[in-house]
């Protein structure tokens, strides 16, 4: 078993179901000969071919297209678009099209194509580039949303991912790529979709989170421990569809809840949290349900970045106001 980065664990994921399904075919900018614009795909096109490996225009709508075209004929395409904030463009041809075509055509058709995208901030980079859009297509029926906080999870929830029948947005955050390494399997292996993992267990204090921010918060549920504050952390996994059944058992254990992402405050999957934990575990809560998230603002610039994402303090903040109420 190897060690390795989240990119690295990406690679080899795309690259054994390559090699186990010839029908896994990948296409966006620079995804050939450049390996992408992180190097997830580096060496792909060299092994597997241009045919199967193809690089395309910087034309986000057109690549998603093509995918749609290429899964109701029976293959199973991984399109990755280099930034989160540039999706926009394909807003249409994913939630009108894609994430309906099985509905549409009564089971006929399915539509199994993988989105990559990176995404997130905590890597200065300028305008659009950094957004955290999973609320945008959490919304749409039909569509899955992955966002993984880990080599090992990136590496099992990829393949499940390439492996489903409907469409997936698998949303890679920037900041972890290569941020720290894991034991990966050398092995394919699936970690299933739609299931939290409780990364760490309390008593006290629920956290639910998912990608950039998880690591964020089991820093700051080690750093309440001393204060005789024991946080769980919840590692979401998956925003669409969500894993109620493992909040709703945490939140009746511990009684308090903290929500932490990155996106935008309002109308965002953590709001989409609360209420369902209103609605089937509302007698469990000892405290009001707080959210420690980005602001309701377009995404920064560099220099005021470390400020606007959710940090420790503020975590703690909300921790000992939950504890105190």
């Amino acid at each position: 078993m190897a060690e390795m980065t989240m990119i690295q664990a990406i690679n080899q994921a795309m690259a054994q179901e390559m090699e186990r399904d010839e029908r896994v075919v990948i296409l966006g900018q620079d995804v050939g000969k450049n390996g992408g614009v992180f190097r997830a795909t580096e060496g792909l096109q060299g092994r597997f071919g241009e045919e199967r490996v193809m690089d395309t225009p910087l034309a986000e709508s057109a690549i998603v297209g093509t995918s749609i075209g290429l899964a109701v004929n029976s293959f199973r395409p991984i399109a990755e678009i280099q930034f989160l904030g540039f999706i926009y463009e394909t807003m249409d041809q994913i939630s009108a099209q894609a994430a309906r075509v099985r509905f549409r055509s009564a089971g006929r058709f399915t539509s199994p194509i993988v989105i990559r995208s990176p995404y997130g901030g905590g890597v200065r980079t300028p305008e659009l580039h950094s957004d955290s859009l999973e609320a945008l297509f959490a919304h749409t029926p039909g569509l899955k949303v992955i966002m993984p906080s880990n080599a090992y999870d990136a590496k099992g929830l990829l393949i499940s991912a390439i492996r489903d029948n409907d469409p997936v947005l698998f949303l890679e955050p920037m900041k972890l790529y290569r941020a720290f390494k894991l034991e990966v399997p050398d092995e394919v292996y699936e970690v299933p979709i739609g299931e939290a993992k409780v990364v760490k267990d309390g008593e006290d204090v629920t956290i639910v989170t998912w990608g950039a921010t998880v690591p964020l918060a089991q820093k700051v549920a080690e750093e309440a421990e001393p204060r005789n504050i024991s946080v769980e952390v919840i590692d979401l996994r998956t925003v669409q569809p969500i894993d109620l059944e493992t909040i709703v058992q945490s939140v009746e254990k511990t009684g308090r809840l903290i929500i932490v992402h990155e996106a935008v405050k309002s109308a965002g999957v953590g709001g989409e949290v609360a209420s369902l934990v209103s609605e089937y575990s509302l007698f469990s809560l000892a405290s009001p349900i707080l959210r420690v998230t980005g602001y309701d603002t377009p995404y920064p610039v560099p220099s005021v970045e470390d400020d606007w994402l959710p940090t420790a303090p503020r975590i703690h903040a909300a921790i000992e106001k939950v504890m105190e109420f």
